[in-house]
């Protein structure tokens, strides 16, 4: 292999949205299988790298498909796709065709390719980094059996005929993933797996990583299923037919738990690094040759957002004064700016930030924590277009909200705004204003409200050109009239010439 490229995990993480964690064990093998392999891997919420190939995990939840003009992106397919698979859109299925992608179910790929050949296969497998050195024998363990994944009629059926033979079934009462969920699961005796879909794509990836921290996996076996060779000895699989009479005969014997330990002995010879350093392979070459045609020019946003951690926005310039925020741009525009700002980041490559460049500038509960507010706001509507917009969520001063963050330094109302839209002159504006365009209260689920439940504000202010009624009021509130200097063309001054006697209608 040649020179490897470094390699980004991106996660699609929409606000607050907790099922995204549930990508976590599948980006984490990635993870161990190139790092194997000696590539430098990263991971991130919702960030793509400029100087990486990413493979970007949960694209089915929103992805902005004009990123891969600038971004080298490969799309790891993780959902049941086709006849009687999830319900996904038909954005997310003409990004896949569209892209390149990687799969794990060979089944899935007709649905969005033609060219199967062109579409790299890998397996979840054994994932040696979260193997429990020593765990809890089977038989000691508090839990019967284990099911994990969504509930829908079909599955809950199955769990009624279970509990129906004596076996207590235990279910998450929350949403539980990673290092949290893995500690139930060591206290299982068996993890039960059934289809969701009607497709019955086997459930590798679930499978895989309870066989892997050392708890048994007992499946239905679909005759649609087709699962990788590796889990044939290491499932033990039921029939629909069998379902009924394993667990009132079978479940909890000596024959079932010599049977699972066995299983679990099988799958730890699964390793699938060929596969792995095939699809590095590819990625190599892709990124490659994405990274030759793509834009080389710096990147000039139009949409700029103040903050980033849980607030990363995708497709804007993310500008935070933290570097452990991961922003794409550390920048603090609470102090004075010279204009352009220009920088090589990691997330957005070289980029080019101008005054008077950027159409929308959002801020999510920012202003609260700024020391010096007023520079802040003239960095911003500097940064803005004529026209352009700034969106400001902020909490309400009457409500809760206000102070409870220790970090917050002020409180704001509906007068707060005054100053950056009829008093401008007090800040040493003259040439443009904001102007009030929209004034919302919110509850504190966001939602619209009256003021009476406020517990947020948001407020949309517009960049204008003042007036030349407002320029006259600013001359004469303003020490200095706002005058120009008036300096004399080039590095010398010019001599006065004497006036000729003709000269501007000065002759007798």
């Amino acid at each position: 292999m040649t020179q490897l490229p470094h390699i980004h995990l991106c996660i699609v993480q929409p606000s607050g949205y907790v099922h995204s964690l549930g990508f976590l064990d599948q980006a984490r093998y990635f993870r161990h299988q190139f790092r194997r392999m000696g590539a430098h891997v990263s991971l991130a919420k919702n960030r793509l790298r400029h100087d990486a190939v990413n493979f970007v995990f949960g694209a089915h939840l929103g992805f902005d498909a004009t990123l891969r003009q600038r971004y080298s992106c490969i799309f790891v397919n993780l959902e049941q796709l086709g006849q009687g698979g999830a319900p996904v859109s038909r954005d997310y299925l003409q990004l896949l065709a569209g892209s390149a992608v990687v799969d794990y179910d060979a089944d899935n790929v007709a649905a969005y390719s033609s060219h199967a050949d062109d579409v790299p296969l890998v397996p979840f497998l054994y994932a040696p980094y979260v193997s429990q050195v020593e765990f809890l024998p089977l038989e000691d363990r508090p839990i019967d059996l284990l099911f994990i994944g969504s509930m829908n009629e079909r599955r809950r059926s199955m769990i009624s005929r279970i509990e129906a033979q004596g076996v207590k079934v235990s279910l998450f009462d929350s949403p539980l993933y990673g290092p949290e969920r893995d500690q139930i699961i060591v206290q299982s005796k068996a993890v039960f797996n059934a289809h969701f879909y009607a497709s019955s794509r086997f459930e590798q990836a679930r499978v895989s990583h309870c066989l892997s921290v050392g708890t048994p996996v007992i499946s239905e076996r679909s005759p649609l299923a087709r699962p990788h060779a590796a889990f044939e000895n290491s499932v033990i699989w039921l029939e629909d037919a069998q379902l009924d009479t394993y667990f009132a005969e079978q479940f909890c014997t000596p024959a079932f738990y010599e049977q699972a330990i066995q299983g679990l002995v099988n799958f730890q010879d699964a390793d699938p690094l060929e596969a792995y350093a095939d699809l590095l392979a590819f990625a190599a070459g892709y990124g490659r040759t994405h990274q030759q045609s793509r834009p080389h020019e710096a990147w000039q946003p139009s949409r700029i957002n103040l903050g980033s951690g849980k607030d990363y926005k995708p497709g804007w310039l993310n500008i935070d004064v933290l570097d452990r925020a991961q922003p794409d741009l550390v920048l603090d525009l609470g102090r004075p700016v010279t204009w352009p700002v220009q920088a090589a980041t990691p997330y957005g490559g070289p980029v080019c930030l101008q005054a008077e460049s950027a159409d929308t500038v959002y801020a999510n509960n920012v202003l609260e924590h700024v020391p010096d507010l007023p520079e802040l706001m003239g960095n911003c509507l500097k940064l803005l277009k004529t026209g352009g917009r700034f969106i400001i969520e902020v909490p309400y001063e009457h409500a809760a909200t206000a102070w409870q963050d220790p970090t917050h330094l002020r409180a704001l109302n509906e007068k707060s705004w005054l100053y950056y839209t009829d008093w401008f002159w007090y800040l040493g504006w003259f040439e443009h204003r904001f102007t009030l365009d929209q004034f919302t209260y919110l509850d504190d689920k966001l939602k619209e409200c009256g003021r009476e439940k406020a517990a947020f504000m948001r407020v949309v202010l517009t960049k204008v050109v003042t007036t030349m009624k407002e320029r006259t009021a600013a001359r004469v509130m303003r020490a200095d009239f706002a005058l120009p200097d008036d300096l004399p063309i080039g590095d010398q001054p010019v001599a006065a010439e004497p006036l000729h006697p003709h000269a501007a209608g000065l002759a007798a």
